[in-house]
């Protein structure tokens, strides 16, 4: 095999990878308008895990009538759980009633949640310990994961809070997986998955990357969510105007991550749509069927 032969071998290779992990990639909204789910079926294949985000002050009856809509236009409704946000375990068994009957929900993203502890629940490991996921047939449940680590807690307390997830649900049927944050750089998500395989746990993780968006847009969700180093590189190439208004991509991030083949337990992409819905599933969609644009 000549050079030519390998490098076009490698090629295709890595590309199919890509294409792997955008064809099973979920997506997240966070619509306030329900009507604009309605033109989903669109833009992401029929089956698709969605995300609804909750966003604070968002009631959450908002976000059971999101996941109703979606499933009754063909996605998969994963809506997350804000386990700070309930102000009593009656309202978050209302909740997750209303995500069962109304939405046939069995997967959900459990967080702690952007805000003051209003009720019983100060965590997500809380929340798994109350018994009210499996007792509304939620089985599957992402958590999330910081491969720049975390504004308020240090990498000590990660560990830990991960460590107590995966014993609770391990004791309640449940099965995990962890959502990253998104992330600028790809070195840094690969170093930390192989610090999660070598602290020795399995989960299956969806790689969180954002989608299409204007750098300004992004900077600002980003100081917002406590992004890490990778930001740096992102300010660093917006010193103007003009590159303030440029589009961010996370193409070559996901070439990073696929460079070395399928990773182990890398279960695909989470998108996080900054830019719009529509703008990140069809980026999700070129990324499934075709070779990324180099920079």
């Amino acid at each position: 095999m000549t050079v030519t032969d390998g490098t076009a071998r490698a090629g295709a290779e890595l590309q199919a990878t890509v294409a792997a992990l955008a064809r099973a990639a979920s997506i997240e909204s966070a619509t306030r308008d329900l009507s604009e789910i309605d033109g989903y079926g669109a833009l992401v294949p029929a089956g698709t895990d969605v995300y609804v985000a909750w966003l604070p002050r968002m009631p959450y009856h908002h976000v059971a009538s999101a996941a109703r809509r979606l499933r009754e236009v063909g996605m998969n409704p994963v809506p997350h759980i804000a386990a700070r946000q309930f102000a009593s375990r009656d309202a978050a068994a209302d909740f997750l009633a209303r995500l069962r009957d109304g939405a046939g929900v069995t997967r959900a993203l459990l967080v702690a949640g952007d805000c003051e502890q209003i009720g019983p629940y100060a965590s997500s490991a809380d929340f798994l310990a109350s018994g009210l996921l499996e007792a509304h047939g939620v089985r599957s449940v992402g958590v999330a994961g910081y491969p720049e680590g975390h504004p308020r807690l240090d990498l000590d307390a990660l560990d830990a809070a991960l460590d107590r997830k995966i014993a609770q649900a391990s004791g309640r049927g449940i099965e995990l997986f962890v959502v990253t944050q998104f992330c600028f750089d790809g070195d840094a998500i690969l170093a930390w998955l192989a610090r999660l395989r070598a602290r020795g746990v399995a989960l299956p993780v969806r790689v969180g990357v954002a989608g299409p968006t204007r750098i300004r847009t992004l900077l600002a969700y980003a100081a917002r969510c406590g992004i890490g180093d990778s930001i740096r590189a992102l300010r660093a190439h917006a010193i103007s105007l003009p590159h303030l208004l440029a589009e961010h991509r996370a193409d070559e991030v996901v070439r990073r991550i696929a460079a070395g083949g399928p990773r182990p337990g890398v279960a695909g992409l989470h998108c996080f749509p900054f830019g719009g819905f529509a703008q990140a599933a069809r980026w999700l969609g070129a990324a499934a069927s075709g070779p990324l644009p180099r920079a």
